[in-house]
């Protein structure tokens, strides 16, 4: 197993070399924090996020939509982005370099930097050395930096937009329309998986903290006051290790224990919460990351949004970066309608019929309307509008008008008490939502798959991809270039995919060494076509992990490896 003080360099090699990330623009001198996927990167990050899909669309029946990642200002105005989504940022006075200075900062042993006022920063970094020239900072200006791109919409800079940090605000602008869609009945959920931008101070952790990034988010809106998810059954006894916020106050490791037992003792806030950590933890294995290096973080009080009920993070352990959060689970609330609610004007309520229709007694303001048209003229309406929504006393009541406060007496308004039948009631959902990075996620699955063992007197490099999350699924070898078997291994590789599956035809070099090219880039089965082919029609398929053949005909073959692939069976029950 190589070494974890130098497995991001050993996996970085192999990506880079065989074709699934590297810097972009290269010939360029490159911009940190922007990436390419090679071809067998691409490929392995649709797998994934497929995969994703078949976990949040086939099985929780969840639908996709797609929204432009440019939005005009006024939408980020709302979610709060365009004033608070911003870094603590400093220019080192020696070598000019721009730093986050709260990693800076934690990178020295200080937590809670953060939350410092800029003078006390400023003393907190003080003695501390630039982490580019190693220079001491000394005095120098702390500033918040916002982390958004900006740009105009249209000619002549006519509308200022900015690229969406997150994806989830074009599924809360369109909620009215999905409403709709999910015939104004709760809780229903959407997902989207795309492109995100955020403009980072110092991007210095490669594929861990990238300036575009793709994200799956989904955004399940549900009852306030109903959060029992009506599917709890599949994950309530499913066991994940958990680090709450009081193990984390006690240095003490995580506590592995059932869904519905962390529900019932108050660790996690309620089912829909612990539901989607159940479903990331059996997803993220799923697709190979390795489950003794996996945890879910609770946000300790001081650092959770004041707005969330409950938030997690999934982490994942890496030998070069520590524990790197690649998911997040929140209950963020009515925090989102509410504020597109305010801005727009646009209700962002449901409509919830109770079983039975209720009579309630109610107070009705109904303003006299021939005496404050006289007095008020091109007001009169918008006061009466404020006094159907206000509680007066005996006197009168005060309205706020464009600004303004305006005392209305009584005897210009007339309070009727009156029994009504109430038939529900409107509500603003709250918003469970579990976001997905996905380049995080490829990263840390090619961490965890990587390994190094002595095959002989050479080391074999391999990687232990799961097959559906694995480039190339299949690779399909001629023993020899000649003699028609390789006609034999194109009309194989030809008919696996015709299946479905990913088949890579190779014949170029000695076969030791496609096994070795195919080992290093994760591909599972090998299928060698040799001269007992042409006799008996069969041909060996070889197993990537245990490098151990069997021989199958070629009939029987695409059956075989979809079997292999989709885990129905093994390769050791294929031998027995």
């Amino acid at each position: 197993m190589a070494e974890m003080n130098d497995i991001y360099e050993k996996v970085m090699d192999v990506a880079r070399r065989r074709g699934f990330v590297w810097p972009s623009s290269e010939i360029y001198g490159s911009v940190a924090g922007f990436i390419d996927y090679g071809p067998l990167g691409a490929m392995m990050k649709r797998n994934i996020e497929n995969l994703w899909r078949s976990f949040y669309i086939v099985q929780e029946g969840y639908y996709e939509i797609e929204c432009p990642i440019i939005g005009p200002e006024t939408i980020f105005v709302a979610s709060g982005h365009v004033k608070e989504f911003a870094d603590i940022m400093i220019q080192c006075p020696q070598c000019g370099e721009y730093l986050r200075a709260d990693h800076l900062a934690a990178e020295h042993g200080i937590e809670g930097a953060g939350a410092l006022p800029a003078e006390a920063f400023r003393e907190v970094l003080y003695e501390l050395p630039c982490s580019a020239c190693g220079e001491r900072l000394g005095d120098t200006d702390v500033v918040s930096f916002n982390l958004m791109f900006e740009t105009t919409i249209g000619p002549g800079s006519q509308r200022r937009g900015y690229l969406r940090p997150e994806t989830a605000q074009g599924i809360f602008t369109d909620f009215p329309r999905l409403l709709r869609f999910y015939r104004d009945k709760l809780p229903f959920g959407v997902v989207q998986i795309g492109k995100s931008y955020r403009n980072e101070i110092s991007p210095r952790q490669g594929m861990i903290r990238l300036r575009e990034f793709s994200q799956a988010e989904a955004e399940i809106f549900v009852h306030p006051d109903e959060k029992r998810h009506p599917a709890f059954h599949r994950y309530a006894d499913y066991k994940a290790p958990l680090l709450t916020i009081p193990q984390q106050l006690e240095n003490k490791p995580p506590l592995t224990t059932t869904m519905r037992a962390a529900v019932d003792a108050g660790l996690i806030a309620n089912e829909y919460v612990a539901y989607f950590i159940a479903l990331t933890h059996r997803l993220l294995v799923e697709i190979g990351v390795d489950p003794a290096r996996l945890r879910f973080r609770q946000h300790l009080t001081d650092e959770r949004a004041h707005y969330a009920e409950d938030c997690w993070d999934a982490e994942v352990y890496s030998g070069r970066f520590g524990w790197v959060e690649v998911v997040g689970i929140a209950d963020r609330t009515d925090y989102d309608l509410q504020a597109h609610a305010r801005h727009s004007g646009t209700s962002m309520t449901v409509f919830i019929p109770y079983d039975e229709v209720k009579r309630v007694k109610r107070r009705r303001i109904v303003p006299d309307m021939g005496m404050l048209g006289p007095k008020f003229r091109g007001r009169a309406k918008a006061i009466a509008e404020a006094l159907v929504a206000s509680d007066p006393g005996k006197e009168g009541v005060t309205v706020v008008v464009d600004g303004e406060e305006i005392f209305i007496p009584a005897d210009l308004y007339q309070v009727r008490e009156e029994e009504v039948e109430v038939r529900g009631e409107e509500v603003v959902p709250h918003v469970i939502e579990p976001s997905y990075g996905i380049d995080r996620m490829l990263y840390v699955v090619l961490e965890h798959a990587y390994a190094e063992e002595m095959v002989g007197d050479e080391v074999r490099t391999v990687l232990r991809l799961p097959p559906a999350v694995a480039p190339v699924q299949v690779a399909v070898f001629p023993l020899m270039n000649r003699d028609g078997l390789d006609v034999i291994a194109q009309q194989i590789a030809g008919t696996l995919a015709q299946h479905g599956i990913i088949a890579q035809y190779d014949d170029s070099g000695a076969i030791g060494r496609r096994y070795r090219r195919q080992d290093e880039i994760g591909t599972p089965f090998a299928v060698t076509v040799d001269y007992d082919t042409k006799e008996d029609g069969t041909v060996t398929i070889r197993d990537r992990d245990s490098m151990e053949q069997v021989r199958v005909s070629i009939d029987a073959l695409p059956a075989t490896v979809c079997s292999l692939i989709s885990g129905t069976t093994t390769f050791r029950k294929l031998r027995a």
